[in-house]
């Protein structure tokens, strides 16, 4: 049985004895993470540590293969799939052999059907729990909070993705930072993808507009990461004075319904949650309006991704979405409420707006966001 979020945090926690993650975090294919996490892990190797590669995938690029053959590889492991051989990482092998640091490329990358773990964040987490420290490399768009505004901006869909929660586990997080010019410099010279299959890429995923908005979508996330680490820092230094400071947290609420769209809406609270060290709770009121099977399914998709980016799901009866959310509201010092828009026309303008009135009527004083869900 698959193991949750909650235990596999529980297992790896960093406040528990295990190895040190640190992700090298780029904003697009070819910026040089696995490049930087190749020359910090011949540096180490240098120094005396037992560094070990579990995967890299050098994608034909030269310098990467150089760089590779300066340090012993972990022979993968071959696995059979509807007729044709696959190679994974071979978590086992790692294990035996014991290393002080496990080079582990692609976080987001999904094993072959038949491999120990479904995720190869799986595998790493299990290095880490043996003691083994892990370097590895991930592009934002991959970060499940961020992806539905990565496709909305680019306009391609994100297939391999990892939750929210699995960065929890991070000790340490690197920004490979390069200008989208001199990133499609790159591009142009053959040094990302082979020439044949630059001039496609230049037309989609690496217009320039696209490289923007993912490298500033990177750059908060470091952002966050640093904030919440001087926040941490912050708390130790409190306990040990004589008192400590009052601080109000945040709590922001997610309305949802069984809609697909409302993976958007939690996008958006998750990621005001992150900004802000906020807790997020996502809220469903059942009306015993979605029975149906397909009904289900979205619901069920919507919670998955709420679970995912580090929401605490909460199922609500009432005859009132507004008289429920605002009690909800009231139990547990909500401080932001979010609600899609989606109805804009005729009788269910009048009483999506009636309701957000009698919401107000009903609930503290409280900030609420009305944000128009995509269609």
């Amino acid at each position: 049985m698959p193991k949750t979020p909650d235990q596999w945090l529980e297992e790896c926690s960093p406040t528990k004895k295990g190895g040190r993650f640190k992700l090298f975090l780029g904003y697009a294919p070819g910026v040089g993470k696995t490049h930087t996490m190749l020359t910090e892990a011949i540096r180490r190797h240098s120094r005396g540590q037992d560094v070990v590669i579990g995967v890299v995938e050098t994608h034909g690029r030269k310098g990467v293969a150089e760089l590779v053959a300066n340090l012993e590889v972990v022979p993968r492991k071959q696995i059979e799939y509807k007729g044709a051989l696959f190679e994974e990482m071979d978590v086992d092998a790692i294990l035996a052999r014991k290393p002080c640091v496990a080079l582990v490329d692609e976080l987001a990358h999904t094993n072959i059907e038949g491999s120990k773990h479904r995720k190869r964040y799986e595998d790493i987490f299990e290095l880490l729990d043996a003691g083994i420290d892990v370097l590895s490399t991930m592009n934002i768009q991959h970060l499940e909070s961020v992806t539905p505004t990565v496709q909305g901006v680019t306009g391609i869909t994100v297939r391999e993705t990892v939750p929210d929660w699995v960065l929890q586990r991070v000790n340490e997080v690197v920004m490979i930072d390069l200008t989208p010019e001199a990133l499609l410099n790159r591009m142009r010279r053959g040094d990302v993808y082979p020439q044949e299959r630059v001039g496609r890429a230049l037309d989609n995923f690496f217009r320039e507009t696209n490289l923007i908005a993912l490298r500033e979508l990177a750059l908060r996330q470091v952002a966050q990461v640093v904030d919440k680490s001087l926040e941490q820092h912050r708390d130790e230094e409190d306990k040990n004075k004589d008192h400590a400071a009052v601080a109000i947290r945040e709590r922001i609420a997610v309305c949802i319904s069984s809609n697909p769209a409302a993976q958007y809406l939690i996008a958006r609270g998750a990621r005001m949650a992150h900004a802000l060290n906020a807790e997020l709770f996502v809220i469903y009121i059942d009306l015993g309006q979605d029975s149906s099977e397909a009904n289900q399914r979205t619901l069920a998709a919507n919670k998955r991704f709420a679970e995912n980016v580090g929401g605490t799901v909460v199922r609500l009866e009432g005859k009132s979405v507004a008289s429920a959310v605002a009690k909800f509201v009231n139990e547990k010092h909500i401080t932001q409420v979010v609600f899609g828009r989606s109805a804009t026309r005729g009788w269910k303008r009048y009483f999506y707006l009636s309701a957000i009135h009698q919401f107000l009527r009903d609930a503290p004083a409280v900030d609420v966001h009305i944000v128009t869900q995509e269609r």
